[in-house]
């Protein structure tokens, strides 16, 4: 039975008499939501008094589900310093390079002074010094270099007792941290000089770096709290430039230099604060406008705006108590979520706009059908990011569904109370929506046939020119001045990279650090011919107790000797003063501050035994990286670790994964349009993934690579661009079907677009996907919409 039409525009919230029950139903649905958005309020507003917040580049990365001990040795090296900075401060002469430092340091006192800064100068090598000195001092006699350990078994006790003598009388003598008689061979000395040249301690005399024709000032520094605990603003890199421009007008053409990971850390948490503003606000705007355009009513922005705001508060909490934390890329990524879900506020009130005789619960259940399968289709594509063991393509994922659904319970369970009456159509609405009878249908003439042979050609050649990338490199998103910078000093200082490093396992310490012991025999060779610049070890401070063992007996044998002759050509009774300590223990060492600098190469117990890691200095050489690779072969427990190269194929894996995936995701949307549509199933579908090849082919003749977040973006496409299809399908001939479509394609299209301006690579890639995609769906989709004398067989219920 139907309603007059004079009744029903009086008064559009009436329900009619066989949708009473139905709307009273819906009242209690519609309080539910009600208190469930309230506690979305309450957790949101404990959510913003913490920051939880993260901008850990690792946390995007995927775990190693076959390798969880490769993958826990990664995260203690990032961990281990993940709150340290350096800086570098150059001049030509040591009197200027302390001017500037003292400038340098001169600054940062007062900032500190007026602002709490959030980092504070590490311990001075000096200072480190006197406390490892202290420590080692009873076990001098049970540490020797490879090269101190081959000059005392292979010199005569003359020879080296000569040397002895050269020591204790000449003038010239090495500089001692004993009396002679407890060294009389200036081991220990020795052997601090080679430690400190292959820790990166090079320093000189006045404690300054000596390199590439400058002194150089090296300042430490490390964050009070973790790294990625930042908001977005610029509170160190303003602090050292402050510092850094203080220091230049003392000493004018300083040369300063930094590095770190709070630098990358609060560098990307800057970008993401920026690009956040810029697509969730451009977003939002470019939604509000094209609402105002399409209805010219206060109602329909303000309640679209409420559909959002409140898909998007609920898709942060929900993510942020199942993942603890919210990543700041979740937060860029979800910021164009407003493109998406607005999809069905402004459905809501196109249909609305263009349905006369229908109360607002008798175009409820008109609408449902149509916009839970547009839910259902979005949500499948955005759940697939989650098959990828990325736990920031989860967080993305579980974030795009949870702010759908919350829009979508919104709209349904809200607008049908407070949606008032129908929206004024508007020249905007009117034109938009009249014009679907004038777009063209492809048929089967000559013109379609050519325009298909030549998009055919296109995508072919397109897809011949297309290559791939799935170097983790070229996703690198920080400022270049911070990657160069990082470079040069890792030159000067011989820092190691920890992407790259031998993993070392041992049933116990001992164990574990005999294996690590004859791994560095292997680098140390490298190291001898140039084939690298150096290595980390911690057995070079913490040897094996048969290491230890071995050099005490060695030590003893040789200053014995030593002793002897010495005594006899002086005639004098000289006898030799060991220390009295044993063994150097792994848990003293690792307990005392000596060990601090080198505390993360030790992981202690990994898996199902005990672990080290040793790192590679200067991996520029060409082969240096299967060289180094090859050392690994044929000592147990030792494995070399290229994470770069791993994650480069764990990328490429998942890429081929994915796309496999997004062909049974047609497949199983295709199934469940066939069960609403039947025949006409095709023409809600093919639309989609003709959009999807031609933006495939597009990065073709553009020159981008295809990666992993190109295909996760077609599936993207694949359920958002569905929609379009599944509304011409559903609303055959429905003008404010196409209104409705046009508006959110146009605002989708924006928000995702927007994506393409970011500076993080994934994103970019999302972004330029996913301009092409919307907007060639877009335009594809008319073309296949059915004509009126079109009908499918009854759908499913």
């Amino acid at each position: 039975m139907t309603e007059p039409a004079s009744p029903n525009e009086a008064r559009p919230n009436e329900a009619r008499p066989g949708s009473e029950r139905f709307a009273k139903a819906w009242r209690w649905l519609g309080l539910a939501w009600l208190l469930a958005v309230v506690a979305v309020g309450f957790h949101q507003w404990h959510f913003w008094q913490q920051s939880r917040i993260d901008s850990d580049v690792l946390a995007l990365l995927p775990q190693d589900a076959d390798d969880r001990v490769v993958a826990d040795a990664t995260r203690r090296i990032a961990d281990a310093s993940a709150r340290q900075m350096v800086v570098l401060l150059g001049a030509d002469t040591p009197e200027r390079a302390k001017a500037a430092e003292a400038a340098f340091r001169g600054r940062l006192d007062d900032l500190q002074k007026d602002d709490q800064l959030p980092f504070e100068e590490s311990e001075s090598a000096e200072s480190w010094f006197d406390t490892a000195r202290e420590f080692y001092a009873p076990y001098r006699n049970r540490v020797l270099t490879a090269e101190q350990r081959s000059r005392l078994s292979q010199t005569s006790a003359d020879a080296l007792a000569q040397e002895a003598l050269a020591a204790l009388y000449g003038p010239m003598g090495a500089p001692r941290l004993t009396q002679w008689r407890v060294d009389p061979l200036g081991l220990w000395p020795q052997w601090w000089s080679a430690r400190a040249a292959a820790s990166g301690l090079r320093m000189g005399d006045d404690g300054l770096l000596q390199a590439e024709d400058g002194y150089w000032v090296v300042l430490r520094f490390q964050t009070r709290a973790s790294a990625f605990a930042l908001n977005g603003e610029r509170v160190i890199q303003d602090a050292l430039d402050s510092a850094t421009d203080a220091a230049r007008k003392q000493v004018p053409g300083l040369r300063e230099l930094r590095a770190g990971v709070p630098l990358h850390a609060e560098a990307a948490a800057v970008q993401a604060h920026r690009e956040i503003n810029t697509i969730g606000w451009g977003s939002l705007a470019a939604v509000l406008l094209l609402t105002w355009l399409a209805f010219r009513s206060l109602r329909p922005i303000l309640l679209v705006a409420l559909s959002l705001l409140i898909g998007c508060a609920a898709a942060l909490s929900v993510t942020a108590l199942v993942f603890g934390k919210v990543h700041l890329l979740t937060l860029i990524f979800g910021a164009s979520l407003v493109g998406v879900a607005e999809d069905y506020g402004i459905h809501w009130f196109a249909a609305r706009q263009g349905e006369h005789k229908k109360n607002n619960w008798s175009l409820l259940r008109h609408l449902l059908p149509g916009l839970v399968l547009a839910l259902v289709t979005s949500a499948l594509a955005y759940l697939a990011l989650g098959l990828a063991p990325f736990p920031g393509l989860r967080q993305m994922a579980l974030f795009s569904v949870v702010g759908l659904a919350a829009a979508f319970l919104t709209v349904v369970c809200w607008f049908p109370f407070v949606g008032g009456r129908r929206p004024p159509e508007t020249r905007f609405s009117q034109r938009l929506g009249g014009a679907l009878p004038r777009w063209p249908s492809v048929r089967v003439n000559r013109a379609w046939t050519v325009a298909g042979v030549l998009a055919v050609l296109f995508v072919a050649l397109g897809l011949w020119r297309l290559g791939t990338n799935d170097d983790l490199r070229s996703l690198q998103s920080s400022p270049r001045t911070l990657i160069e910078q990082q470079a040069q000093i890792g030159r000067l200082l011989g820092m190691p990279s920890p992407a790259q490093f031998y993993l070392v396992r041992g049933a116990d310490a001992e164990q574990t650090l005999q294996r690590e012991e004859a791994l560095i025999e292997k680098l140390g060779r490298l190291k001898a011919e140039n084939k690298i610049g150096g290595y980390r070890a911690i057995s070079d401070w913490l040897p094996s107790r048969k290491r230890q063992t071995s050099d005490a007996a060695l030590t003893a044998h040789a200053e014995t000797a030593v002793m002897s002759r010495v005594s006899t050509q002086l005639g004098e009774d000289l006898q030799r003063q060991p220390p009295a300590a044993g063994n150097i223990e792994a848990d003293a060492f690792l307990q005392s501050p000596a060990s601090e600098p080198f505390r993360h190469l030790w992981l202690g117990p990994l898996g199902d035994g005990v672990a080290t890691v040793v790192l590679v200095d200067d991996l520029s050489q060409a082969g240096a990286l299967d060289l180094l690779g090859a050392q690994a072969k044929n000592l147990e427990g030792v494995r070399w670790v290229n994470r770069t190269a791993d994650f480069s194929k764990l990328l490429g894996h998942y890429r081929q994964m994915m796309t496999w995936l997004l062909l049974v995701g047609v497949l199983l949307i295709f199934a469940v349009l066939y069960w609403r549509y039947r025949g006409l199933a095709w023409r809600a579908l093919l639309p989609t993934l003709l959009a999807g090849l031609l933006t495939v082919a597009l990065l073709g003749w553009l020159g981008q690579p295809l990666q992993l977040f190109n295909v996760l973006a077609l599936m993207l496409l694949l359920g958002m661009g569905i929609d379009y299809g599944v509304f011409l399908v559903e609303h055959q001939g429905d003008p404010s079907a196409w209104l409705a479509v046009s508006v959110g394609a146009a605002s989708t299209w924006l928000s995702f677009g927007l994506l393409a301006l970011s500076s993080t690579p994934a994103l970019r890639a999302f972004g330029m996907t996913l301009l092409f995609g919307i907007g060639l769906v877009w335009l594809i989709s008319p073309l296949f919409r059915p004509t009126s004398n079109m009908t499918a067989k009854e759908p499913g219920p």
